[in-house]
């Protein structure tokens, strides 16, 4: 462990200068030219609470989908600042899985979900998925396009595959109780949305559901 002291401590000197100056691209030449992916995953776990941010933050510049599960790891980190940052940078290793044509497709994708157009995100999603089956981001979004086109169960399915490719997948755990809930399953719902606080405990939104759903599914026991 103290061979990561001068590590850590250098790292946080540079996390307070982009703190500062807000220059990522400083950021990530620097640390590119002095830090291994590796190395820099051992400092989100065995670093000092600002060195695990400025890791976790330098991960979510660098990483690829080979930090997903450090990255998961840290979404329990008892510093909110640490989770915070981990929360942004696992989504952006999410995409950075496969080759680069098939991290463009995704983009294109997600690029037709931000744009509303669900059906042509779905089938754009399905033919990438023919030849990248084990892209769990993939599955992700054409279950945000069928949630949209209010095709519950096939988003589930989706969202489900996603999990299993994906532990850490707290927007597909989410979105799976999104779908449970418009199908008024409440139970199931509420189940899905522990689920995704489990894994990030800071989604706010996920937690009024988890206390909405126990409210109500009391009442109807104690009616019952």
């Amino acid at each position: 462990m103290s061979s990561d002291l001068p590590r850590s401590a250098l790292l946080e000197t540079w996390y307070e200068h982009y703190l500062r100056d807000q220059d990522s691209a400083a950021y990530i030449r620097k640390i590119s030219l002095r830090y291994t992916v590796g190395t820099l995953a051992g400092l989100v776990e065995r670093g000092s609470r600002y060195g695990r941010r400025a890791a976790v933050l330098a991960l979510g510049f660098l990483g690829d989908f080979e930090a997903n599960s450090v990255l998961g790891r840290a979404l329990a980190d008892h510093d909110r600042g640490v989770r915070m940052l981990a929360d942004s940078s696992i989504r952006n290793v999410w995409r950075r899985n496969g080759s680069p044509d098939d991290r463009h497709d995704l983009d294109v994708v997600i690029r037709f979900n931000s744009a509303q157009n669900y059906d042509q995100a779905a089938r754009k999603a399905t033919t990438l998925l023919e030849r990248a089956p084990w892209f769990a981001e993939v599955w992700n979004q054409r279950a945000i396009a069928l949630y949209c086109m209010s095709r519950w169960n096939e988003s589930i399915r989706d969202c489900h595959q996603a999990l299993e490719l994906n532990p850490y997948h707290f927007g597909a755990a989410a979105g799976m109780g999104q779908c449970f809930l418009q199908m008024g399953k409440q139970a199931s719902a509420l189940e899905c949305f522990r689920r995704a606080l489990g894994l990030n405990q800071d989604m706010e939104g996920v937690r009024a559901h988890v206390v909405y759903l126990e409210r109500v599914l009391k009442k109807l026991r104690d009616d019952g």
